[in-house]
C-alpha cells in the first residue's frame, strides 16, 4: 500500500509539473499577438514569451494569475540584438474575452478584473519590456470601445498582487512609470529605466509613484520626467521602503518619500524605517525644487506621517544648481534623519547648500560636504548635529565629473573614511554592491574599510572598452576594467566586470600581459 501511495505522490508531481505551459509569442511563433494566448487562464509556472518585432505589439491587457515562489507566473520579453520588444499604448487593443475595470490606468494591469475572475494575484514577474504611450492624446479600444487613456495612466498598474516583480524594463511616455496601489505587497523594481513620464504642467504624476506593504528599488536608471512635467522622480507611499543601488537624476525632487491614509500601513513598524543608500542622486540646474529628498508626509495630517527615521548613508549627491540646493526638507519635528557616509556636492559655492529646511533633527557622521555648507538656507537654528568627522573640501575627488564618472580617485580624502553604520542597518542594510552605468551592478570591493559615497575606489584608473576575448566561445563583451594596481614591466592587475547584452556576467581577475586579449577603445 505504501508503495502504491509513493507511486502515485510520483506521477502526480510528474503531472504537476507537466503542467506549466510556455507560450511563444511573435513572428513565427504559435500566437502572432500577445492577446492570441489563453492569457485568462494563466496558472503558476506558466511563461509567456514575448519576441522582439519591429512593429510595436499595440496592445493591453490585465494579469490576475496566481504563481508561487518555486513556480512564478513570467512575462518574459525575447530581445533581439539588445532591443526590448515593444508594448505601445497608442491604438492598444484588450484581447478578446478579457474583461476589467480601471482600463485607462495602465498599458499593463496587474489585479482586478471580470475575466479572468478577480483573485489576488501572486509571485507575477514582468521583464525585458519597453512601454509606452499610456497617455493622453492617445487612446485605446477596450470593453466601451475606443477610449482615451485616464491623465495618471501608467505602463504598469499594480491594483493588487503579492510578490510582484518588475526587472529590466524600460517604462516611459506614461502618465506615470511604474504605479503601485495600497492592496500591493512586497514588490521589486529592479534593473529598469524609467524616464520620459508624467504630464506637461502637472505636479501629480510622476516617474513612480508607489503605496506598497514592503517595497524595494535596487540597480534602475530613472531618468528626467516628460519635458514640462512637474511631478517627482520616485514618489513612495509605502510601508518598509528600501532604494539602495540607484541612478536618479532630476525631478521636481529626486526622492519624495510622503505618507500612506492605509491604517495598517501607519501601524507598521517598518512604517517608521525608511533606507536608501548606495544610490547616485543628480539634481540638474533648473530641475524644479532646490530640494533633493522630502522624508515625512505631504496630506497636510500630520498624525499619518511617518514619524520614523530615514536612514541616508553611503550616497553620492550631486548638484548642479546654480542657486541653492537643501538636501532635505523633513516634514514635521517627529520626522528625524540619519545621515552618514554620504558625498553632498554642489558645483557652485558650498554656501549655496543647505542641510535641511526647517523641521526635524538631522544627525550627521563621516559625510563629504563641500566646504562652507550652511545649517538650512530658511531656518539657521535648525536641528542638525555633528557626531562624527564632516570632511569638507572643493572636490571630494571624482574621477570626471563632467563625464559623470563619480568613482573616486586613489587621493580622495573619502577613501577608508566611512563610519560604522547605524545598529538598523546592520543585519538587512549593509552595503554590498554599487550602481554600474547603466542597470547594472557589481560587488562592492573594500580593500580596507568602507570609503564615503556610492562608489568605492578602485585603484588607478576606469575606462569602459571593448575586448575579444581569445578563449572559444566567451566573444565580445562590453567591460568595465578596474585597476587595482600597477606592477614592474608594466603589468596590471585588474578586474573585468563582463556586461553581455545589457546584463552583468560575471567579474574575473586577470593579468593583461599574460592573458591573449586585444583591447578596443
Amino acid at each position: 500500500m505504501m508503495k502504491s501511495v509513493a507511486v502515485l505522490s510520483v506521477l502526480l508531481l510528474a503531472t504537476c509539473c507537466t503542467l506549466a505551459e510556455t507560450y511563444h509569442v511573435g513572428p513565427g511563433k504559435k500566437y502572432l499577438n500577445i492577446g492570441d494566448a489563453p492569457l485568462v487562464s494563466l496558472k503558476g509556472g506558466d511563461s509567456v514569451l514575448i519576441f522582439y518585432r519591429d512593429e510595436p505589439y499595440r496592445e493591453k491587457w490585465v494579469i490576475t494569475a496566481q504563481g508561487s515562489a518555486s513556480n512564478p507566473v513570467v512575462f518574459h520579453g525575447v530581445s533581439s540584438d539588445g532591443k526590448l520588444p515593444v508594448i505601445d499604448g497608442q491604438d492598444a487593443i484588450n484581447p478578446s474575452g478579457m474583461n476589467f475595470w480601471s482600463e485607462g490606468r495602465g498599458v499593463i494591469k496587474i489585479g482586478g478584473s471580470n475575466n479572468p475572475p478577480d483573485v489576488m494575484p501572486s509571485h507575477i514577474i514582468i521583464e525585458n519590456l519597453e512601454i509606452k504611450n499610456g497617455s493622453a492624446p492617445f487612446s485605446f479600444t477596450g470593453r466601451n470601445g475606443k477610449t482615451s487613456w485616464d491623465k495618471n495612466a501608467a505602463a504598469i498598474f499594480l491594483e493588487k498582487g503579492e510578490n510582484i516583480t518588475i526587472r529590466n524594463c524600460v517604462l516611459h511616455s506614461c502618465g506615470n512609470g511604474f504605479f503601485s496601489a495600497h492592496q500591493s505587497r512586497t514588490v521589486t523594481v529592479e534593473y529598469c529605466y524609467l524616464f520620459g513620464n508624467g504630464n506637461s504642467g502637472s505636479i501629480y504624476e510622476h516617474n513612480n509613484y508607489t503605496e506598497s506593504f514592503g517595497i524595494t528599488f535596487q540597480f534602475n536608471r530613472f531618468g528626467p520626467l516628460r519635458e514640462g512635467a512637474e511631478g517627482n522622480n520616485l514618489k513612495d507611499r509605502s510601508t518598509g521602503s528600501v532604494i539602495r543601488y540607484n541612478w536618479i537624476e532630476s525631478g521636481n525632487r529626486q526622492l519624495d518619500l510622503v505618507d500612506s491614509d492605509n491604517e495598517e500601513f501607519i501601524r507598521s513598524s517598518n512604517y517608521k524605517s525608511t533606507f536608501v543608500y548606495g544610490n547616485i542622486l543628480i539634481e540638474p540646474d533648473g530641475a524644479g525644487n532646490s530640494q533633493v529628498i522630502h522624508y515625512g508626509g505631504d496630506s497636510g495630517e500630520r498624525d499619518r506621517y511617518r514619524k520614523g527615521t530615514l536612514y541616508l548613508y553611503n550616497n553620492t549627491i550631486i548638484s548642479t544648481r546654480s542657486g541653492n540646493t537643501t538636501l532635505l526638507r523633513l516634514s514635521s519635528t517627529d520626522e528625524s534623519a540619519d545621515v552618514r557616509n554620504n558625498i553632498i556636492f554642489v558645483s557652485t559655492t558650498g554656501s549655496h547648500l543647505g542641510i535641511v529646511d526647517r523641521d526635524g533633527m538631522v544627525e550627521l557622521r563621516s559625510n563629504w560636504i563641500k566646504s562652507d555648507w550652511q545649517v538650512s538656507h530658511t531656518n539657521a537654528s535648525a536641528a542638525v548635529s555633528v557626531l562624527d568627522t564632516t570632511f569638507e573640501g572643493n572636490t571630494p575627488g571624482f574621477a570626471d565629473l563632467t563625464g559623470q564618472n563619480f568613482n573616486l580617485t586613489t587621493g580622495s580624502i573619502c577613501v577608508n573614511r566611512a563610519a560604522i553604520l547605524a545598529d538598523a542597518c546592520l543585519a538587512e542594510h549593509q552595503v554590498r554592491f554599487e550602481y554600474l552605468k547603466h542597470q547594472n551592478k557589481k560587488e562592492r570591493t573594500v580593500a580596507q574599510s568602507l570609503d564615503i559615497g556610492a562608489l568605492e575606489c578602485t585603484g588607478l584608473s576606469i575606462v569602459d572598452r571593448k575586448v575579444m576575448h581569445a578563449i572559444t566561445g566567451q566573444g565580445s563583451y562590453t567591460i568595465r576594467t578596474t585597476y587595482f594596481s600597477k606592477k614592474p614591466a608594466s603589468v596590471y592587475t585588474f578586474r573585468n566586470e563582463f556586461i553581455l547584452n545589457g546584463r552583468h556576467v560575471k567579474s574575473t581577475p586577470f593579468n593583461a600581459a599574460a592573458s591573449n586579449v586585444i583591447l578596443y577603445k
